[in-house]
C-alpha cells in the first residue's frame, strides 16, 4: 500500500476493478500521501477527507461497476470548478467563503464515472499567472525542487499529481495554464479543443479562451479522464455538439509511420535554454526513428500572440470579474458609508495586485475611444493567428515545439509582470486559435535536473490523433521518474 502513490491511474483502476484494493484504501493512501507531502508542496487549498471517505465507502458497498470507468479513483480539482457543498475560492480572498450549490459539468461527469473527489488545488488568483505565486493563500512549490515554481495557473493541480497525492487532476488552460505546469512538474497535461469540454461551472477568467483538461502521469491516463469529461452540454452555449471519439482506441500503436510533424521555426529559434532545446530535439529525433516525417514550417504571427492575448484576456477578465462586487458575490468590506465606497473597498480588499492590474488594463482597452484601437484590432489579429495555424496544419498532422523556453524557474525570479507574461509565449497562440494541445514530459534538463515538456498541437477536435502519437512516443522514451519527496 505504501507504494500505491507511484502507480498510474490506469494501474490503480485495474487494482480497484479486480478488488485487489478497495476504494477506501485508495483514498486513504492518497490522504496519507497528502499529509506527508503538503508541508513542503502546499498544493491543496481544501482537502475533502470526510467527503472522499464517504464516497469511497458508498462505492465499496455497491462494488465495482463496469459502466464507471474511473470507479474509486481519487481525483483533485482546480479550485475554480464549482463543487456542490464544498468551498470554491478561485485562489482569491474575495471568494473565501463561497460555497456553491451545484457542480460544474466536468465535476458531475467525474462523479458519474465513479471518481472520488479528494481535494481542491491551489492556483493563481482567478487563473491569472504562470507560477502559482499569485494565490491569495500561499505559494505552491514544485515537487522536484521546493525552491522552484510548479508553473501556473494550475500549479496546485500539477504539483498534486507529481507528488503522488492523487491519480489525476483537472486544470484549466486560458493561455497555457495546463501545459506549463505539466511541463514544469514532469507530467502529462492536455488542453482540449475549445468547446470539447463544457465550461458550465467554471468560474470564468477569459470566456473565449478558458478550457478544462486533464493532468495525469501518463498519456493513457489523460485519455481516460478526457473520455469521461468530454461531450456536449446544453447548459454551455459554447459547448460543441459533436461526437466524442474513443480516445483509448488509438493508443498502443507500434510506430509513427505516416505521421507528419511540423516544426515551426519560431518555436525552435533563439531564446530557448539549451537544455530545453536538447531534450525536445531528442524527442523529435525519437519520433523520426519511429517513422514520423518532420517538415519545417512557419507560424509567422507568433510575435503578435502575446499582445493580442493580453488585450483579449484582460478585456474579458474585466467584464467577468465585475460580478464580484460585495453585493451579488464575494467579500463585502465593513464600515463603508456610501454604496460606491463599499464597491471600491470590497474589490480593493478582495482582489490581489495581479487581478487588479488586469481589470484596470481590460477596462482601459474596452473604454470608449480605445475599443477600436486595441480590442477590435486584437480580435482581427486573432482571426489571422487561426488562419496561420490552419495553413500550417494543412502541411502536417501535428505541430511540435517546446512548451516553455525554460524549465521551472526559482520562486520570486520573475518579479517583472512582463517577464512573467513571456513564459506563455509558446502556449498562448493555441488558446487564441481554439486548438488542442498537450505537454508530454520528455526528460530532465541536463543543467537544472528539472522536467522538460514537449508541446504537441493538433487540428480542431482531433485530440485522438494527438494522444495516439504522444502515447507511442511516451512508450519509446526513457520512463519519467517521480519527484523524490
Amino acid at each position: 500500500m505504501s507504494a500505491l502513490h507511484t502507480k498510474t491511474l490506469t494501474e490503480v483502476s485495474a487494482l480497484l476493478k479486480d478488488r485487489d484494493i478497495t476504494a477506501v484504501q485508495a483514498v486513504d493512501a492518497c490522504l496519507e500521501r497528502i499529509e506527508a507531502t503538503e508541508p513542503s508542496v502546499r498544493a491543496l487549498i481544501t482537502v475533502m477527507a470526510d467527503e472522499a471517505r464517504g464516497a469511497a465507502e458508498a462505492l465499496d458497498a455497491r462494488g465495482p461497476d463496469p459502466a464507471k470507468p474511473l470507479w474509486g479513483v481519487p481525483v483533485v480539482l482546480k479550485d475554480l470548478l464549482t463543487t456542490r457543498g464544498t468551498r470554491t475560492t478561485c485562489g482569491s480572498k474575495i471568494l473565501d467563503n463561497f460555497t456553491p450549490f451545484y457542480d460544474a459539468t466536468a465535476v458531475t461527469r467525474l462523479r458519474e464515472a465513479g471518481a472520488v473527489l479528494i481535494g481542491k488545488a491551489n492556483m493563481d488568483e482567478f487563473a491569472m499567472g504562470s507560477s502559482t505565486e499569485n494565490s491569495a493563500y500561499f505559494r505552491t512549490a514544485n515537487p522536484w525542487d521546493a525552491d522552484r515554481v510548479p508553473g501556473g495557473s494550475s500549479g496546485g493541480s500539477g504539483a498534486s499529481v507529481a507528488a503522488g497525492q492523487c491519480f489525476a487532476a483537472l486544470g484549466t488552460d486560458t493561455g497555457g495554464s495546463i501545459r506549463l505546469p505539466a511541463s514544469f512538474c514532469g507530467i502529462v497535461g492536455v488542453k482540449p479543443t475549445y468547446g470539447r469540454v463544457s465550461r458550465y461551472g467554471l468560474i470564468a477568467y477569459g470566456s473565449s479562451l478558458d478550457q478544462i483538461g486533464p493532468m495525469t502521469r501518463s498519456v493513457e491516463d489523460a485519455a481516460r479522464v478526457l473520455q469521461a469529461i468530454a461531450g456536449h452540454d446544453p447548459r454551455d452555449s459554447t459547448s460543441v455538439n459533436a461526437p466524442v471519439p474513443d480516445y483509448l482506441a488509438g493508443l498502443g500503436r507500434e510506430s509513427l509511420d505516416g505521421v507528419t510533424i511540423g516544426l515551426p521555426r519560431e518555436y525552435w529559434g533563439e531564446g530557448i535554454d539549451p537544455e530545453v532545446a536538447t531534450a525536445c530535439r531528442a524527442a523529435v529525433a525519437r519520433a523520426e526513428a519511429l517513422g514520423a516525417k518532420t517538415v519545417p514550417l512557419s507560424l509567422s504571427l507568433t510575435d503578435y500572440a502575446i499582445a493580442t492575448y493580453y488585450i483579449i484576456a484582460m478585456a474579458e477578465a474585466s467584464s467577468n470579474l465585475s460580478r464580484f462586487d460585495g453585493v451579488r458575490f464575494g467579500h463585502r468590506s465593513q464600515g463603508a458609508e456610501e454604496l460606491i465606497d463599499m464597491y471600491t473597498a470590497s474589490r480593493t480588499e478582495g482582489f490581489g495586485d495581479e487581478v487588479q492590474r488586469r481589470i484596470i488594463m481590460g477596462t482601459y482597452v474596452l473604454s470608449s475611444g480605445y475599443y477600436d484601437a486595441y480590442y477590435n484590432k486584437a480580435a482581427k489579429v486573432r482571426r489571422l493567428l487561426r488562419q496561420d495555424f490552419d495553413a500550417a496544419l494543412a502541411q502536417c498532422d501535428l505541430i511540435a515545439g517546446p512548451v516553455c523556453p525554460t524549465t521551472a524557474f526559482r520562486i520570486g525570479a520573475k518579479a517583472d509582470p512582463i517577464q512573467m507574461y513571456l513564459m506563455d509565449i509558446f502556449t498562448i497562440s493555441l488558446n487564441l486559435a481554439g486548438l488542442p494541445g498537450m505537454s508530454l514530459p520528455v526528460g530532465l534538463g541536463a543543467d537544472s535536473g528539472m522536467p522538460v515538456g514537449l508541446q504537441l498541437m493538433g487540428r480542431p477536435f482531433e485530440e485522438a490523433a494527438m494522444l495516439s502519437v504522444a502515447d507511442c512516443l511516451e512508450r519509446n522514451l526513457d520512463s519519467m521518474p517521480m519527484a523524490a519527496l
